[in-house]
Formats: C-alpha cells, structure tokens, sequence
C-alpha cells in the first residue's frame, strides 16, 4: 500500500511517500500553504500521481502529549482537506520531528562568503527540514505497522 507523509506547518507542508510492504520512506517535495481549496488541489494531484491510497500526518502534540491550539488546527485542515480527498488518513504523533531532522540533513551549509546563508538558502533548507520531517512522520508510522504485522 502506498501512503503519503504530511509534516503541516504554518507556512509549508512537507511531504513524503512510501509503502507499507517495503517499509521505506521517501521525502517527496515541500508545498507552500494556500487556502484550503488549493491545498486539496495540489494534494489530490500528487495523491494520483503517486498512486497513493492512505495519509498519515503528524500531529503536533504538547511536549507533555496533550494536544493544544496547533493539534486542533491540523485536525480542522484535515478534515477540510484530506477528508474530500476519499482516502483514510491517521494521525501520528509529531513531537520533535522538526529537530531530528535538522540533526539527520546535518549543518546548514554558509553563504558564499562565509557568512550567514541568503534568504533563498534559508528557504531551501527550511523545506528540505519540512520534507525529512514528513519522512521520519511517515516511517515511524510505516514501522509500527510492520511491528503490528508480525506479532
């Protein structure tokens, strides 16, 4: 089965694919947010193109495992968006994914000069973070269930 990964963010999602038989995930690209309209648009189109037939998003949970404001939020746009989309989707726990995967891209790389990236560099890396945190969202989904097959 084919399954989508979804890191939500304000600004970006990060998405990612991969298949339950296998158990490897995969980053696939960074979209910028837009209305919900869009987004389920853009969704759909890469849904088809991926052959793709559940989602798993993460859900930004408190670090104490409650879930606030943000949680409520990736819950509303899910059932907005992922709901039209016809395919089962499930929530995965998200808590620090965002800093693993800086940590697995490694050091942000310098400007040219030496100093601070440009803003375009920033924005590169900001969604590559996105995209591995789909990833890693998406694997830890795709090795609990290979966990469940085999018991």
């Amino acid at each position: 089965m084919r399954v989508l990964g979804i890191d939500l963010g304000d600004r970006r999602i990060g998405l990612a694919a991969g298949e339950t038989g296998s158990g490897g995930a995969r980053g696939l690209t960074t979209l910028p947010r837009a209305t919900a309209t869009a987004d389920l648009g853009r969704l759909r189109t890469i849904v088809d193109e991926q052959h793709i037939e559940a989602v798993v998003i993460g859900l930004p949970r408190n670090t104490d495992g409650s879930e606030g404001p943000q949680a409520a939020a990736t819950r509303a746009w899910a059932t907005g968006v992922l709901g039209p989309l016809g395919l089962p989707y499930v929530f995965r726990d998200e808590r620090f994914t965002s800093q693993d995967a800086e940590v697995n891209l490694g050091r942000a790389p310098r400007g040219r000069s030496g100093g601070p990236p440009s803003p375009a560099a920033r924005e590169r890396r900001r969604r590559s973070v996105d995209r591995e945190a789909a990833r890693l969202i998406l694997q830890a989904e795709l090795d609990a269930r290979a966990g469940e097959a085999s018991r």
